[in-house]
């Protein structure tokens, strides 16, 4: 099966350094190389500047010079983001996703970065994100995926303050790929579909809408659905 895989962090526990991408991360993904769009997860910064991280998928980690970028593939604009870096009103990476956004000549767009606005793990609400999520509302952005909580979560569309709302953003949290599952700390208000278990969310980004699949390790699809962009 074809297609791109975005990594929204924390890649190879615990550090993050390049012995431990080489040693855990290579064995089982390191032949899609041609195929990754990473973005770090705060577990790679535990190694200085995220040096593991960078060297070990060099280009494709800091395309632009810098570990956040965008890419465009059919009617889609994907913004990768790095939410540990500074995301805020004035920051280097809001005006970069402020300009993009303005130049947007895509219908559709979707957002990776690790850390989650919203969450009913334990590893949420991430407030530092609330002026990135307001940014992509006021520019009709349509889809947030996210990780660092290790569960899967579906909100419905949403606003910064996490009110119901159709011009809103759908996040997604798949912090799902190897680590300890986290338990559900609470519910929400907005969230969908929550499921403990590991696997991986595809999604099928088309001309003028997107579907989703959680798939467990079994090949069980543990949720799914479909919705059209703004």
């Amino acid at each position: 099966m074809g297609g791109l895989l975005l990594l929204a962090g924390d890649l190879a526990y615990m550090q993050g350094t390049f012995q431990q991408f080489s040693d855990c991360f290579d064995p089982a993904w390191g032949k899609f190389r041609n195929r990754w769009r990473p973005v770090p997860g705060n577990h790679e910064y535990e190694t200085s500047g995220a040096a593991g991280y960078l060297r070990y998928f060099g280009q494709a980690a800091a395309p632009a010079g810098r570990t956040h970028y965008s890419f465009r593939t059919g009617d889609w604009l994907v913004l990768m983001l790095d939410s540990n870096d500074s995301t805020r009103i004035g920051s280097e990476q809001y005006e970069f996703v402020k300009s993009t956004l303005l130049s947007n000549g895509n219908h559709c767009t979707l957002a990776v970065w690790h850390h989650p606005l919203f969450s009913s793990g334990a590893n949420g609400p991430n407030v530092f994100m609330r002026d990135m999520w307001g940014l992509l509302y006021d520019g009709n952005a349509d889809v947030v995926v996210s990780g660092h909580d290790h569960l899967y979560e579906r909100f419905g569309k949403q606003d910064v303050d996490g009110r119901s709302d159709v011009r809103g953003l759908r996040q997604f949290v798949a912090g799902t790929g190897g680590a300890t599952l986290y338990n559900f700390q609470r519910q929400e208000a907005n969230s969908q579909a929550r499921h403990r278990a590991y696997g991986a969310l595809r999604l099928r980004l088309d001309t003028h809408g997107y579907a989703w699949e959680f798939i467990d390790v079994t090949g069980a699809t543990l949720d799914a659905g479909s919705d059209g962009c703004h």
